[in-house]
Protein backbone atom coordinates (compact mmCIF):
# COMPACT_ATOMS: atom_id res chain seq x y z
CA UNK A 1 0.00 0.00 0.00
CA UNK A 2 2.75 2.44 0.94
CA UNK A 3 4.62 1.59 -2.27
CA UNK A 4 1.46 2.12 -4.32
CA UNK A 5 0.85 5.53 -2.73
CA UNK A 6 4.46 6.49 -3.36
CA UNK A 7 4.20 5.46 -7.00
CA UNK A 8 0.99 7.44 -7.44
CA UNK A 9 2.58 10.51 -5.85
CA UNK A 10 5.67 10.09 -8.05
CA UNK A 11 3.53 9.75 -11.16
CA UNK A 12 1.42 12.77 -10.27
CA UNK A 13 4.53 14.87 -9.66
CA UNK A 14 5.90 13.83 -13.04
CA UNK A 15 2.60 14.53 -14.83
CA UNK A 16 2.17 17.89 -13.14
CA UNK A 17 5.60 18.98 -14.40
CA UNK A 18 5.09 18.11 -18.06
CA UNK A 19 4.45 21.21 -20.15
CA UNK A 20 2.23 21.21 -23.22
CA UNK A 21 3.89 21.17 -26.64
CA UNK A 22 3.01 24.85 -26.96
CA UNK A 23 1.59 27.33 -24.48
CA UNK A 24 1.38 31.12 -24.03
CA UNK A 25 3.76 32.78 -21.58
CA UNK A 26 0.82 34.09 -19.58
CA UNK A 27 -0.13 30.52 -18.67
CA UNK A 28 3.29 29.88 -17.14
CA UNK A 29 2.93 30.82 -13.52
CA UNK A 30 0.55 31.51 -10.66
CA UNK A 31 -0.70 35.13 -10.61
CA UNK A 32 0.75 37.16 -7.73
CA UNK A 33 -0.88 40.56 -7.26
CA UNK A 34 1.44 41.72 -4.50
CA UNK A 35 -1.40 43.00 -2.34
CA UNK A 36 -2.67 45.21 -5.15
CA UNK A 37 -5.85 45.03 -7.19
CA UNK A 38 -6.61 41.78 -8.98
CA UNK A 39 -9.60 39.57 -9.45
CA UNK A 40 -7.90 36.65 -7.71
CA UNK A 41 -9.34 34.14 -10.17
CA UNK A 42 -5.98 32.74 -11.24
CA UNK A 43 -5.52 28.98 -11.20
CA UNK A 44 -4.41 27.21 -8.07
CA UNK A 45 -1.63 25.62 -10.15
CA UNK A 46 -0.08 26.78 -13.39
CA UNK A 47 -0.11 23.25 -14.80
CA UNK A 48 -3.87 23.04 -14.43
CA UNK A 49 -4.25 26.23 -16.45
CA UNK A 50 -2.00 24.87 -19.17
CA UNK A 51 -3.86 21.59 -19.49
CA UNK A 52 -7.12 23.55 -19.61
CA UNK A 53 -5.51 25.41 -22.58
CA UNK A 54 -6.50 28.78 -21.15
CA UNK A 55 -6.16 31.44 -23.83
CA UNK A 56 -3.63 34.22 -23.39
CA UNK A 57 -6.38 36.81 -23.82
CA UNK A 58 -8.46 35.42 -20.96
CA UNK A 59 -5.45 34.82 -18.73
CA UNK A 60 -4.00 38.31 -19.17
CA UNK A 61 -7.30 39.99 -18.37
CA UNK A 62 -7.17 38.71 -14.77
CA UNK A 63 -5.63 41.85 -13.27
CA UNK A 64 -7.82 44.55 -11.78
CA UNK A 65 -10.96 42.97 -13.18
CA UNK A 66 -10.27 44.46 -16.63
CA UNK A 67 -12.03 43.03 -19.68
CA UNK A 68 -10.04 44.97 -22.29
CA UNK A 69 -6.81 43.57 -23.69
CA UNK A 70 -3.80 44.93 -25.53
CA UNK A 71 -1.64 42.66 -27.63
CA UNK A 72 2.07 42.96 -26.96
CA UNK A 73 2.53 43.41 -30.72
CA UNK A 74 0.66 46.73 -30.48
CA UNK A 75 3.19 48.18 -28.03
CA UNK A 76 5.48 49.85 -30.57
CA UNK A 77 7.03 53.21 -31.39
CA UNK A 78 5.14 55.61 -33.66
CA UNK A 79 5.12 53.74 -37.01
CA UNK A 80 5.00 57.03 -38.94
CA UNK A 81 8.05 58.56 -37.31
CA UNK A 82 11.10 58.88 -39.59
CA UNK A 83 14.14 56.77 -38.80
CA UNK A 84 17.29 58.51 -37.51
CA UNK A 85 19.68 55.54 -37.23
CA UNK A 86 19.26 52.46 -39.40
CA UNK A 87 21.33 49.29 -39.52
CA UNK A 88 20.97 45.83 -41.04
CA UNK A 89 22.42 42.86 -39.18
CA UNK A 90 22.82 39.47 -40.88
CA UNK A 91 23.19 36.47 -38.54
CA UNK A 92 25.24 33.51 -39.75
CA UNK A 93 26.69 30.31 -38.37
CA UNK A 94 30.42 30.54 -39.10
CA UNK A 95 33.87 29.42 -38.11
CA UNK A 96 35.32 32.20 -35.95
CA UNK A 97 38.88 32.94 -34.92
CA UNK A 98 39.14 35.67 -32.26
CA UNK A 99 42.04 38.11 -32.66
CA UNK A 100 44.96 36.23 -31.10
CA UNK A 101 42.82 33.20 -30.33
CA UNK A 102 41.81 29.75 -31.56
CA UNK A 103 39.03 28.96 -34.06
CA UNK A 104 35.64 27.57 -33.07
CA UNK A 105 32.21 27.06 -34.63
CA UNK A 106 30.09 30.04 -33.63
CA UNK A 107 27.86 32.82 -34.88
CA UNK A 108 28.43 36.24 -36.44
CA UNK A 109 26.54 39.43 -37.19
CA UNK A 110 27.63 40.97 -40.48
CA UNK A 111 30.53 38.55 -40.53
CA UNK A 112 31.99 39.58 -37.19
CA UNK A 113 31.81 38.92 -33.47
CA UNK A 114 31.18 40.98 -31.47
CA UNK A 115 28.60 42.42 -33.85
CA UNK A 116 28.85 46.02 -35.04
CA UNK A 117 28.77 48.72 -32.36
CA UNK A 118 25.47 50.58 -32.64
CA UNK A 119 25.58 54.25 -31.67
CA UNK A 120 22.65 56.64 -31.46
CA UNK A 121 21.80 59.85 -29.67
CA UNK A 122 19.12 60.14 -26.99
CA UNK A 123 15.79 60.95 -28.61
CA UNK A 124 16.63 59.37 -31.97
CA UNK A 125 14.58 56.58 -33.50
CA UNK A 126 16.67 53.47 -34.10
CA UNK A 127 15.74 50.85 -36.69
CA UNK A 128 17.61 47.55 -36.90
CA UNK A 129 16.69 44.94 -39.49
CA UNK A 130 17.75 41.47 -38.37
CA UNK A 131 18.16 38.90 -41.14
CA UNK A 132 18.85 35.25 -40.41
CA UNK A 133 21.01 33.73 -43.11
CA UNK A 134 21.50 30.20 -41.79
CA UNK A 135 21.28 29.99 -37.97
CA UNK A 136 19.24 26.79 -37.76
CA UNK A 137 17.57 27.38 -34.37
CA UNK A 138 16.44 30.88 -35.29
CA UNK A 139 17.55 34.17 -33.75
CA UNK A 140 16.25 37.33 -32.09
CA UNK A 141 17.82 40.50 -30.70
CA UNK A 142 17.20 41.65 -27.12
CA UNK A 143 18.27 45.19 -26.21
CA UNK A 144 19.73 44.52 -22.77
CA UNK A 145 19.00 47.36 -20.35
CA UNK A 146 17.09 49.48 -22.88
CA UNK A 147 13.50 50.11 -21.88
CA UNK A 148 12.14 49.52 -25.38
CA UNK A 149 8.44 49.13 -26.22
CA UNK A 150 7.42 45.58 -25.35
CA UNK A 151 7.00 44.41 -28.95
CA UNK A 152 10.69 45.17 -29.53
CA UNK A 153 12.10 43.24 -26.54
CA UNK A 154 13.29 40.37 -28.70
CA UNK A 155 12.25 37.42 -26.51
CA UNK A 156 11.28 34.40 -28.59
CA UNK A 157 7.85 33.11 -27.67
CA UNK A 158 6.91 36.18 -25.62
CA UNK A 159 7.28 39.27 -27.82
CA UNK A 160 7.97 37.65 -31.22
CA UNK A 161 8.65 34.36 -32.93
CA UNK A 162 12.26 33.38 -33.49
CA UNK A 163 13.51 34.58 -36.87
CA UNK A 164 14.02 31.43 -38.93
CA UNK A 165 16.66 31.01 -41.67
CA UNK A 166 15.73 33.16 -44.66
CA UNK A 167 13.46 35.41 -42.56
CA UNK A 168 13.86 38.89 -41.09
CA UNK A 169 12.46 41.04 -38.30
CA UNK A 170 12.60 44.84 -37.93
CA UNK A 171 13.19 46.43 -34.52
CA UNK A 172 12.20 50.09 -34.02
CA UNK A 173 12.53 52.06 -30.80
CA UNK A 174 13.23 55.58 -29.62
CA UNK A 175 16.43 55.90 -27.59
CA UNK A 176 14.80 57.44 -24.52
CA UNK A 177 17.86 56.69 -22.36
CA UNK A 178 21.54 57.59 -22.56
CA UNK A 179 24.26 55.20 -21.49
CA UNK A 180 26.04 51.93 -22.16
CA UNK A 181 23.96 48.94 -23.21
CA UNK A 182 24.31 45.82 -25.33
CA UNK A 183 22.30 43.53 -27.54
CA UNK A 184 22.19 39.74 -27.82
CA UNK A 185 20.08 36.88 -29.07
CA UNK A 186 17.24 35.72 -26.82
CA UNK A 187 16.57 32.51 -28.75
CA UNK A 188 18.64 29.55 -27.56
CA UNK A 189 20.41 32.39 -25.81
CA UNK A 190 23.10 30.53 -23.91
CA UNK A 191 24.78 28.78 -26.88
CA UNK A 192 24.16 31.72 -29.21
CA UNK A 193 25.55 34.42 -26.92
CA UNK A 194 28.59 32.34 -25.94
CA UNK A 195 29.10 31.60 -29.62
CA UNK A 196 29.16 35.25 -30.64
CA UNK A 197 25.65 36.66 -31.22
CA UNK A 198 26.05 39.91 -29.29
CA UNK A 199 27.27 43.48 -29.67
CA UNK A 200 27.54 46.84 -27.91
CA UNK A 201 24.94 49.61 -27.99
CA UNK A 202 25.96 53.13 -26.95
CA UNK A 203 23.25 55.77 -26.53
CA UNK A 204 24.82 59.21 -26.21
CA UNK A 205 23.18 62.19 -24.45
CA UNK A 206 20.95 64.40 -26.56
CA UNK A 207 23.24 67.35 -25.93
CA UNK A 208 26.96 66.59 -26.08
CA UNK A 209 29.01 68.91 -23.87
CA UNK A 210 32.21 70.43 -25.24
CA UNK A 211 34.29 68.98 -22.40
CA UNK A 212 33.01 65.42 -22.82
CA UNK A 213 35.64 62.76 -22.23
CA UNK A 214 36.94 60.57 -25.01
CA UNK A 215 35.19 57.24 -25.28
CA UNK A 216 36.58 53.70 -25.04
CA UNK A 217 34.54 50.52 -25.31
CA UNK A 218 35.45 47.34 -23.43
CA UNK A 219 33.06 44.46 -24.16
CA UNK A 220 34.18 41.50 -22.03
CA UNK A 221 33.39 38.07 -23.47
CA UNK A 222 34.55 34.49 -23.01
CA UNK A 223 34.30 32.46 -26.21
CA UNK A 224 34.29 28.63 -26.36
CA UNK A 225 37.51 27.12 -25.14
CA UNK A 226 37.77 29.63 -22.30
CA UNK A 227 39.06 32.40 -24.59
CA UNK A 228 38.66 35.63 -22.57
CA UNK A 229 38.48 38.68 -24.80
CA UNK A 230 37.89 42.41 -24.79
CA UNK A 231 36.26 43.70 -27.97
CA UNK A 232 36.92 40.31 -29.55
CA UNK A 233 40.68 40.31 -28.88
CA UNK A 234 42.37 37.74 -26.66
CA UNK A 235 44.77 39.28 -24.15
CA UNK A 236 45.37 43.03 -24.52
CA UNK A 237 43.14 45.38 -26.50
CA UNK A 238 44.28 48.98 -27.09
CA UNK A 239 42.62 52.40 -27.22
CA UNK A 240 44.84 55.26 -28.37
CA UNK A 241 44.75 58.31 -26.07
CA UNK A 242 47.10 61.24 -25.44
CA UNK A 243 48.93 61.89 -22.13
CA UNK A 244 46.66 63.81 -19.77
CA UNK A 245 43.52 62.86 -21.70
CA UNK A 246 40.40 61.86 -19.75
CA UNK A 247 38.69 58.78 -21.12
CA UNK A 248 35.31 57.23 -20.37
CA UNK A 249 35.76 53.43 -20.43
CA UNK A 250 32.48 51.61 -21.06
CA UNK A 251 32.73 48.13 -19.51
CA UNK A 252 30.18 45.50 -20.59
CA UNK A 253 30.10 42.01 -19.08
CA UNK A 254 28.53 39.81 -21.76
CA UNK A 255 29.29 36.56 -19.92
CA UNK A 256 26.87 34.51 -17.80
CA UNK A 257 28.98 34.85 -14.65
CA UNK A 258 30.08 37.85 -12.59
CA UNK A 259 33.51 39.37 -13.06
CA UNK A 260 35.53 42.30 -11.70
CA UNK A 261 37.62 45.09 -13.22
CA UNK A 262 40.42 47.18 -11.78
CA UNK A 263 42.68 49.98 -12.99
CA UNK A 264 46.45 50.60 -12.88
CA UNK A 265 48.13 53.83 -13.93
CA UNK A 266 45.26 56.05 -12.79
CA UNK A 267 42.66 56.51 -10.12
CA UNK A 268 39.14 56.20 -11.49
CA UNK A 269 35.57 57.26 -10.88
CA UNK A 270 32.48 55.15 -11.51
CA UNK A 271 30.40 57.48 -13.66
CA UNK A 272 27.47 55.19 -14.41
CA UNK A 273 26.07 51.71 -13.73
CA UNK A 274 23.74 49.92 -16.13
CA UNK A 275 23.22 53.07 -18.16
CA UNK A 276 22.34 55.27 -15.17
CA UNK A 277 24.67 58.09 -14.08
CA UNK A 278 25.76 58.08 -10.44
CA UNK A 279 25.51 61.23 -8.32
CA UNK A 280 28.75 62.65 -6.88
CA UNK A 281 31.05 59.70 -7.67
CA UNK A 282 34.37 60.02 -5.83
CA UNK A 283 37.86 58.90 -6.83
CA UNK A 284 38.67 55.22 -6.36
CA UNK A 285 42.16 53.83 -5.82
CA UNK A 286 43.14 50.28 -4.89
CA UNK A 287 39.65 48.86 -5.35
CA UNK A 288 37.93 46.84 -8.05
CA UNK A 289 34.47 47.33 -9.53
CA UNK A 290 32.23 44.26 -9.63
CA UNK A 291 30.26 43.51 -12.79
CA UNK A 292 27.54 40.89 -12.65
CA UNK A 293 26.43 39.02 -15.78
CA UNK A 294 24.94 41.48 -18.25
CA UNK A 295 26.00 44.52 -16.22
CA UNK A 296 27.79 47.66 -17.40
CA UNK A 297 29.92 50.27 -15.63
CA UNK A 298 31.39 53.46 -17.07
CA UNK A 299 34.77 54.36 -15.56
CA UNK A 300 36.55 57.70 -15.91
CA UNK A 301 40.35 57.41 -16.12
CA UNK A 302 43.12 59.86 -16.96
CA UNK A 303 46.15 58.89 -19.05
CA UNK A 304 49.37 59.63 -17.13
CA UNK A 305 52.13 61.88 -18.51
CA UNK A 306 54.27 58.80 -19.07
CA UNK A 307 52.91 55.35 -19.83
CA UNK A 308 49.30 54.26 -20.09
CA UNK A 309 46.27 53.15 -18.10
CA UNK A 310 45.42 49.47 -17.95
CA UNK A 311 41.82 48.46 -17.27
CA UNK A 312 42.03 44.82 -16.28
CA UNK A 313 39.63 41.93 -15.94
CA UNK A 314 40.68 38.34 -15.18
CA UNK A 315 42.41 37.08 -18.31
CA UNK A 316 42.24 40.23 -20.44
CA UNK A 317 42.79 43.99 -20.37
CA UNK A 318 42.28 47.27 -22.22
CA UNK A 319 45.34 49.52 -22.46
CA UNK A 320 44.44 53.21 -22.80
CA UNK A 321 47.23 55.55 -23.87
CA UNK A 322 49.71 56.33 -26.65
CA UNK A 323 50.53 53.50 -29.03
CA UNK A 324 53.33 51.41 -27.57
CA UNK A 325 53.20 53.01 -24.11
CA UNK A 326 53.71 50.62 -21.22
CA UNK A 327 51.05 49.95 -18.63
CA UNK A 328 51.56 48.23 -15.30
CA UNK A 329 49.86 44.96 -14.48
CA UNK A 330 48.69 44.00 -11.04
CA UNK A 331 46.58 41.37 -9.40
CA UNK A 332 43.00 42.16 -8.48
CA UNK A 333 42.59 44.25 -5.32
CA UNK A 334 41.00 42.53 -2.36
CA UNK A 335 38.50 45.37 -1.83
CA UNK A 336 35.72 46.40 -4.18
CA UNK A 337 33.63 49.54 -4.55
CA UNK A 338 30.42 49.16 -2.56
CA UNK A 339 27.73 50.81 -4.66
CA UNK A 340 25.39 50.75 -1.67
CA UNK A 341 27.46 53.55 -0.11
CA UNK A 342 29.40 55.01 -3.08
CA UNK A 343 28.63 58.54 -4.26
CA UNK A 344 26.37 61.18 -2.78
CA UNK A 345 22.66 60.88 -1.97
CA UNK A 346 20.08 62.47 -4.24
CA UNK A 347 16.33 62.28 -4.79
CA UNK A 348 15.67 59.13 -6.85
CA UNK A 349 12.18 60.26 -7.81
CA UNK A 350 10.55 57.12 -6.37
CA UNK A 351 9.03 56.85 -2.89
CA UNK A 352 8.82 53.20 -1.85
CA UNK A 353 6.57 54.19 1.03
CA UNK A 354 3.87 54.72 -1.60
CA UNK A 355 4.19 51.18 -2.98
CA UNK A 356 1.06 49.82 -4.64
CA UNK A 357 2.37 46.25 -4.73
CA UNK A 358 4.95 44.33 -2.74
CA UNK A 359 6.44 41.09 -4.06
CA UNK A 360 8.80 38.39 -2.83
CA UNK A 361 11.28 36.71 -5.17
CA UNK A 362 12.83 33.96 -3.05
CA UNK A 363 15.40 31.84 -4.89
CA UNK A 364 16.05 28.29 -3.77
CA UNK A 365 16.85 24.85 -5.12
CA UNK A 366 14.92 21.62 -4.79
CA UNK A 367 14.81 18.13 -6.30
CA UNK A 368 11.88 17.43 -8.57
CA UNK A 369 10.71 17.42 -12.17
CA UNK A 370 11.05 20.17 -14.77
CA UNK A 371 8.99 19.40 -17.86
CA UNK A 372 9.18 15.71 -17.00
CA UNK A 373 12.94 15.71 -16.37
CA UNK A 374 14.14 14.71 -12.91
CA UNK A 375 16.83 16.89 -11.39
CA UNK A 376 17.85 19.45 -8.81
CA UNK A 377 16.16 22.60 -10.05
CA UNK A 378 16.09 26.28 -9.15
CA UNK A 379 12.90 27.39 -7.42
CA UNK A 380 11.09 30.72 -7.06
CA UNK A 381 9.06 31.09 -3.86
CA UNK A 382 9.39 27.34 -3.37
CA UNK A 383 7.98 26.34 -6.75
CA UNK A 384 9.62 24.64 -9.72
CA UNK A 385 8.64 26.09 -13.11
CA UNK A 386 5.80 26.36 -14.11
CA UNK A 387 4.62 26.64 -10.47
CA UNK A 388 6.31 30.03 -10.11
CA UNK A 389 4.76 33.43 -9.47
CA UNK A 390 3.57 35.58 -12.36
CA UNK A 391 4.04 39.11 -10.98
CA UNK A 392 0.97 41.15 -11.97
CA UNK A 393 0.97 44.97 -12.09
CA UNK A 394 -1.05 47.86 -13.43
CA UNK A 395 0.54 50.70 -15.33
CA UNK A 396 1.64 53.43 -12.93
CA UNK A 397 2.12 51.14 -9.94
CA UNK A 398 5.05 51.71 -7.61
CA UNK A 399 6.43 48.26 -6.88
CA UNK A 400 8.69 47.05 -4.08
CA UNK A 401 10.28 43.61 -4.43
CA UNK A 402 12.43 41.65 -1.99
CA UNK A 403 14.91 39.34 -3.73
CA UNK A 404 16.43 36.70 -1.44
CA UNK A 405 18.86 33.95 -2.42
CA UNK A 406 19.26 30.76 -0.41
CA UNK A 407 20.11 28.47 -3.31
CA UNK A 408 23.82 27.90 -2.71
CA UNK A 409 25.04 29.88 -5.76
CA UNK A 410 25.20 33.50 -6.90
CA UNK A 411 22.51 34.74 -9.32
CA UNK A 412 22.68 37.81 -11.58
CA UNK A 413 19.03 38.87 -11.71
CA UNK A 414 17.73 40.77 -14.74
CA UNK A 415 14.29 42.34 -15.21
CA UNK A 416 13.49 43.35 -18.78
CA UNK A 417 11.97 46.72 -19.65
CA UNK A 418 12.64 48.43 -16.30
CA UNK A 419 15.40 49.63 -13.98
CA UNK A 420 15.41 48.75 -10.30
CA UNK A 421 16.32 51.18 -7.52
CA UNK A 422 18.28 49.37 -4.82
CA UNK A 423 16.78 50.29 -1.43
CA UNK A 424 18.76 47.99 0.87
CA UNK A 425 21.00 44.94 1.08
CA UNK A 426 20.57 42.54 4.00
CA UNK A 427 18.58 45.26 5.76
CA UNK A 428 21.25 47.97 5.34
CA UNK A 429 19.71 50.97 3.56
CA UNK A 430 21.37 52.44 0.50
CA UNK A 431 23.20 55.59 1.61
CA UNK A 432 25.23 56.67 -1.45
CA UNK A 433 24.13 57.77 -4.88
CA UNK A 434 20.79 56.37 -6.03
CA UNK A 435 21.81 52.97 -7.37
CA UNK A 436 19.74 51.90 -10.35
CA UNK A 437 20.32 48.52 -11.98
CA UNK A 438 18.88 46.23 -14.60
CA UNK A 439 21.28 43.42 -13.63
CA UNK A 440 21.76 42.75 -9.92
CA UNK A 441 24.23 40.31 -8.37
CA UNK A 442 22.55 38.42 -5.51
CA UNK A 443 24.99 36.22 -3.62
CA UNK A 444 23.97 33.15 -1.66
CA UNK A 445 22.61 34.28 1.70
CA UNK A 446 21.95 37.85 0.52
CA UNK A 447 18.68 39.69 0.24
CA UNK A 448 17.92 42.95 -1.56
CA UNK A 449 14.95 45.23 -1.44
CA UNK A 450 14.37 47.08 -4.71
CA UNK A 451 11.72 49.40 -6.13
CA UNK A 452 10.57 50.39 -9.59
CA UNK A 453 7.74 52.18 -11.37
CA UNK A 454 5.58 50.06 -13.66
CA UNK A 455 5.74 52.53 -16.54
CA UNK A 456 6.35 50.26 -19.55
CA UNK A 457 3.35 48.02 -20.35
CA UNK A 458 4.11 44.55 -21.60
CA UNK A 459 5.03 41.02 -20.60
CA UNK A 460 8.61 41.08 -19.35
CA UNK A 461 11.05 38.32 -18.47
CA UNK A 462 12.42 38.46 -14.93
CA UNK A 463 15.22 35.92 -14.83
CA UNK A 464 18.73 34.96 -13.86
CA UNK A 465 21.24 36.13 -16.47
CA UNK A 466 23.41 33.13 -15.82
CA UNK A 467 21.68 31.78 -18.90
CA UNK A 468 22.01 28.07 -18.00
CA UNK A 469 20.30 28.88 -14.68
CA UNK A 470 17.40 30.46 -16.57
CA UNK A 471 17.03 27.35 -18.71
CA UNK A 472 17.00 25.34 -15.47
CA UNK A 473 13.95 27.14 -14.16
CA UNK A 474 15.16 30.46 -12.72
CA UNK A 475 12.87 32.51 -14.91
CA UNK A 476 9.44 34.08 -14.63
CA UNK A 477 7.62 37.18 -15.90
CA UNK A 478 6.34 40.59 -14.85
CA UNK A 479 3.01 41.09 -16.60
CA UNK A 480 0.78 44.13 -16.93
CA UNK A 481 -2.91 43.37 -16.52
CA UNK A 482 -4.72 43.31 -19.84
CA UNK A 483 -1.59 42.75 -21.96
CA UNK A 484 -1.62 39.54 -24.01
CA UNK A 485 0.71 37.78 -26.42
CA UNK A 486 -0.14 35.75 -29.53
CA UNK A 487 3.20 33.90 -29.37
CA UNK A 488 3.82 30.50 -27.89
CA UNK A 489 6.53 28.78 -25.90
CA UNK A 490 7.11 25.03 -25.62
CA UNK A 491 9.04 22.25 -27.30
CA UNK A 492 6.82 22.30 -30.42
CA UNK A 493 6.71 26.08 -30.82
CA UNK A 494 10.18 26.67 -32.29
CA UNK A 495 10.68 29.33 -29.60
CA UNK A 496 13.27 28.70 -26.89
CA UNK A 497 14.28 32.01 -25.25
CA UNK A 498 16.94 30.46 -23.00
Amino acid sequence: MVVAIALVAFGWAWWASVLPGTYPAMDMGVPDYGGGPGDGSGPSAAHAAMHDDTSAEVTAARGSGTTSTTRVTDLVADPDRPVDVRLELVARAERITPDGGEPFDGFTLNGQSPGPVIRARQGELVEVVLRNDDVADGVTLHWHGVDVPAAMDGVAGVTQDAVRPGESFTYRFVAEQAGTFWYHSHQASHPQVVGGLFGALVLEPAEQTTDAAADALAAIHTYPGGQRTINGAVGDAHRDAAPGETVRVRLINTDSTPTSAWVTGSVFRVLAVDGKDLHGPGEVDGQAIELTAGARADLEVRVPAHGAVRVQVPGASLVVGPDGAGADTSSAPRASVDLLTYGEPADPGVDPADADRTFAYDIGRWPGFLDGRPGYWWTINGGILPAVPMYMVDEGDIVVMRIANNSGEVHPMHLHGHHLLVLSRDGQPSSGSPWWVDSLDVEHGESYEVAFVADNPGIWMDHCHNLPHASEGLMTHLAYSGVTTPFRLGRDSGNDPE
